[in-house]
């Protein structure tokens, strides 16, 4: 933005400054030491386990510290809360750091999830959805009054593709790796175009599958290998070339090789860790690898099989990656385990169930699942060693993809390729059947990532990407940088909008306001909601009971 253009705007704001900008104010917490609502209106918070920031040397703002684990504000319900079907904005100062162990959470919150009903502004990451990092940092903003009556929409198949590997969204677009396996393909790695066309950004290397995706320092990483077709019960691919290649995305079709991850035919996840990024190799010899830039990946060793016979030593091959709660955690080919890593050590998680795989991360309501073959179930984490059961996909034997969309905890499967939802209990609700390929063993519904307000999924033999919506999202186009950057969530009739820093970075559009209505009777929660509890500081929360301006929203993001 010129210099001239600033002082404009400045001006404008200036000018705009005493015309009423808290009109229609229902509450204002500036947590500066408390959870008091200085609006007037009386709607006080009750604090649980947050600390408070002075805001001392150059962070001169005062906030609210929350610990990303039990630390959250209550603000009780009452009636100038019910916000029905009318405008609202949401404002606040977020301050997220640069080097996050785990993911970001829900800034603010009323949202039943029995009734899948109200709103929430979270800062949202999803790590571990199989093999990638499908979304990073990414500022949402939802609503939803039980809506999720659209159907799947077939969004077409990237290049020859037999399976998208990897989903990512990343600087306002989605990302899909391929495994393309005839003698004379390779992976390539898609942008999505718009209804079902996708855009060829390149082959990596000659193998037959990228593998991973993830955002990392701003750039895209992308992980290669020789997929072995045979485990989906598919004719083995004619392309013999390794991979176990990670790649940085360039632009216009370039890559630029990062390194290969030692004795690695294939890469197995990626996931941003503490500010490094990791990598696992998908076969055997089992490895965890740690990036050092250049084309330099650290050996951090790999876990050991807990049961081993003195004298022996069996190194765990890893899948999935996750972060959650100060710690990473991966699922494991072996044994049906889950292990996490303090960034020096390997610690076992347990067993779940009689499983001998484990395999995606999502995290909802604050809690870590896991999804499973050969039981077909998900499994919640409670502690090291325990597991909650918490249900079977109908009669299927594996759950692969899962992640939070809206509120709702959605899972595709093996052998059927199904996807289904979590009732926040112990039961799957079927949603839909993605691949029907004829005279097949297996079909999997395999990554998830979110774009547009909307879940997409990728399927194999068919290769096809799917789309859903639960409610309406409003997704930033671009990651949440870390320090102090206001975020304003506005809903205006049948609109969404996202502000970051007063500038506007993300819109949902086109749906009938009184499908929404939000009262819920439910207490307005500050640093929680249904996805996670916030890792930050939060300071200068404002709702309002109207649509603010887009110099209303800038004027208090020039504060």
């Amino acid at each position: 933005m010129s210099q001239q253009l600033t002082r404009l705007m400045i001006l404008i704001v200036s000018c705009t400054a005493a015309t009423g900008a808290d009109e229609k104010l229902i509450g204002h917490w500036p947590l500066a030491g408390d959870g008091q609502d200085v609006s007037g209106n009386g709607l006080h918070a009750t604090m649980y386990g947050v600390k408070f920031s002075a805001g001392d040397g150059a962070d001169h703002r005062t906030s609210a510290i929350f610990d990303g684990r039990t630390a959250w504000m209550k603000v009780p319900a009452n009636e100038q809360l019910e916000l029905g079907v009318s405008d609202f904005t949401v404002s606040a100062w977020v301050h997220t750091a640069a080097d996050l162990d785990d993911v970001p959470g829900d800034i603010l919150s009323q949202y039943d999830s029995k009734s899948r009903c109200g709103f929430h502004l979270a800062v949202k990451t999803n790590a571990g959805v199989t093999f990638s990092q499908a979304n990073d940092r990414q500022v949402q903003f939802g609503i939803d009054q039980n809506r999720a009556q659209e159907r799947w929409r077939d969004r077409g198949r990237p290049g020859n593709a037999v399976l998208a590997f990897a989903l990512c969204t990343f600087r306002g677009n989605l990302y899909a790796g391929t495994c393309e396996p005839g003698v004379n393909e390779s992976g390539h790695v898609y942008r999505y175009a718009g209804e079902d066309q996708w855009t060829d950004c390149g082959s990596p290397d000659d193998s037959n599958a990228v593998t991973s995706l993830a955002a990392f320092n701003g750039k895209l990483y992308a992980g290669t290998g020789k997929y072995r077709l045979g485990g989906s019960a598919l004719e083995e691919s004619q392309n013999n070339t390794l991979g176990g290649k990670i790649f940085r995305y360039n632009g216009n079709g370039h890559w630029t090789d990062c390194g290969s991850l030692t004795n690695a035919e294939a890469v197995g996840g990626l996931v941003v860790f503490r500010g490094k990024l990791y990598a696992s190799s998908l076969y055997r010899p089992a490895g965890f690898f740690r990036y050092e830039g250049g084309q330099m990946w650290q050996d951090c060793g790999s876990p050991r099989r807990p049961d081993d016979a003195p004298g022996e030593t069996t190194h765990m091959r890893m899948e999935a990656l996750g972060v959650y709660n100060g710690w990473l955690y991966a699922t494991s080919y072996d044994g049906g385990r889950v292990f996490r890593f303090d960034g020096h050590k390997w610690f076992d998680c347990g067993q779940l169930g009689d499983n001998t795989q484990t395999y995606a991360f999502a995290v909802q309501a604050g809690r870590l699942f896991v999804g499973t073959w050969r039981s077909g179930r998900v499994y919640r984490f409670e502690a090291p060693h325990s597991w909650t059961d918490v249900g079977r996909l109908g009669e299927e034997l594996e759950v692969m993809g899962m992640l939070n969309h809206n509120g709702r905890l959605i899972a595709g499967t093996l052998p059927l390729a199904d996807v289904y939802e979590f009732d926040g209990r112990s039961r799957w609700k079927h949603l839909t059947r993605l691949d029907h390929t004829p005279d097949v063993r297996y079909r999997r519904a395999w990554t998830m990532a979110e774009y547009g307000g909307q879940v997409f999924c990728s399927t194999l033999p068919s290769g096809r990407i799917y789309s859903w919506r639960a409610g309406r999202i409003a997704m930033a186009d671009k990651a949440l940088p870390s320090g102090w950057h206001h975020v304003a969530a506005v809903r205006s009739g049948g609109s969404l909008k996202i502000f970051l820093d007063g500038k506007l970075t993300g819109g949902e559009s086109g749906f009938d306001a009184a499908h929404y209505d939000l009262s819920n009777n439910l207490p307005l929660r500050i640093g929680v909601g249904p996805n996670d509890y916030f890792t930050g500081r939060l300071s200068d929360i404002k709702l309002y009971g109207r649509a603010l301006s887009a110099i209303d929203v800038l004027q208090q993001a020039m504060r």
